[in-house]
Formats: C-alpha cells, structure tokens, sequence
C-alpha cells in the first residue's frame, strides 16, 4: 500500500510516517498542500492522510483537488478539530474518513488500512494462494502451517503479489507499491528483496520470474 501523509507539524508527520513504514506501507511525506497537490500528480497513492489545516493550499482543497480528478484514492482527514459539525464539513468535501488530534497510532493505522482495502476489488481478509496464508492486519505469514518471519519490504512485496491473484507484476510495480519516492529506480533493491523472500517462503518456489515482464505467484 502507498500512502501520502500530508502534515505540516514535521514531527508528528515524520513519526506518522516512520509508523506506517513499519506496518509495511511505502510512504511519502510533505509538509504543505501545494507540495501535496504536487506529489498527487506524478505518484498513485492508495490513501492520503491529510491534515485539514495546511499551510499555502487548505487541507479542504487538496481534498476537493483528489475527488475533481476523479482518484481512487482514499482520505483520512486530520484536525485538532472535533466537533461534529467539522468532521460533517470534512466528509462532505470529499474525505472518506475523518480522524480528530489527538489520536491514538494503532486507531490511524487501522483506519489508513481500512481505506485501503477500499481502493482495490474486495478480497478476503486473510490471503491465501499457492499454500501461503497472510494476514495483512496481523501481519502474519504462513506456509503449509508454518510461520514465516519477514521484515517491512518482503512482507509488503509479499502482499502485492498475492493481491494480484495471479497476475505478473512488473519490478516497477513493486517499487511503487512497497517502496516510497526517494529510493533509486535504478537499484536492484526489488530484485534482492524477491530473492530473499524466496528463500524465506522455502521449497517448492512459489514466486515465479517471468523474463522481462516481471513476478507472479
């Protein structure tokens, strides 16, 4: 999943962001909405969490800016506003979601997870292809029975390729969806990543390299 935080409290954006990160997310990061409606343009972004209050370009207008394009992209809205009447305002604009200052990290990542099923066709909550279970809540992985340790990037190249069901996924892909902007396009970053997953999930191999398109499971 790719997610845009957009805060312009630095600390808090960069701590929300190094959470997600951590919960497997590929994550960008700006501080004002002209930066956002910038990024917006050139990324695909899964969820947007987006603080209400920005300096340059409202909150609010980003927010309108995403649901004029058209996007499948999902809103969390920030604010250290809570009464009703402002999460009313915000969810009539556009967002899909709204979520008062202070809160709690478990809630917003749990929110930012629940968007981002949104995003895509519907499929169970546990995934399960070719003997391989993962749970994207718990983060949990197994095999035949047998629990599989990953860290942040497998589990999350893990992921996309489950939720394609099939379907090849290019490196660029994977480098979008599990990797945020500033990591190298021309690194082989996707190509180690895969290989030691392989060796993690064990034999038989059940990713499968199709030359000069991409991975499957």
């Amino acid at each position: 999943m790719r997610v845009l935080v957009v805060e312009d409290e630095q600390l808090l954006a960069d701590a929300v962001a190094t959470g997600l990160r951590r919960e497997a997310m590929a994550v960008d990061v700006v501080y004002d909405g002209a930066a956002a409606l910038e990024r917006i343009g050139v990324n695909d972004y899964d969820v947007v969490v987006l603080d209400r209050d920005l300096p340059n370009v409202h909150g609010d207008d980003v927010c309108r800016k995403i649901v004029e394009l058209g996007m499948p992209t999902r809103v969390l809205m920030l604010t250290a506003a809570g009464d009703v009447s402002d999460r009313v305002e915000g969810l009539e604009i556009g967002a899909d979601d709204y979520l008062p200052k202070p809160f709690a990290f478990t809630e917003l990542t749990a929110r930012v997870r629940a968007l981002g099923r949104r995003t895509t066709v519907p499929l169970p909550p546990i995934l399960e292809r070719a003997g391989i279970k993962l749970d994207p809540n718990r983060r949990e992985v197994f095999r035949e029975g047998r629990e599989i340790q990953l860290a942040p990037k497998e589990f999350a190249v893990l992921e996309v390729l489950m939720r394609s069901e099939g379907a090849v996924v290019s490196a660029e892909q994977l480098l979008e969806k599990a990797w945020d902007e500033n990591t190298d396009p021309f690194t082989n970053v996707v190509r180690v990543t895969v290989m030691t997953l392989r060796r993690k999930l064990g034999e038989p191999p059940v990713i499968v390299t199709v030359p000069g398109s991409g991975y499957r499971i």
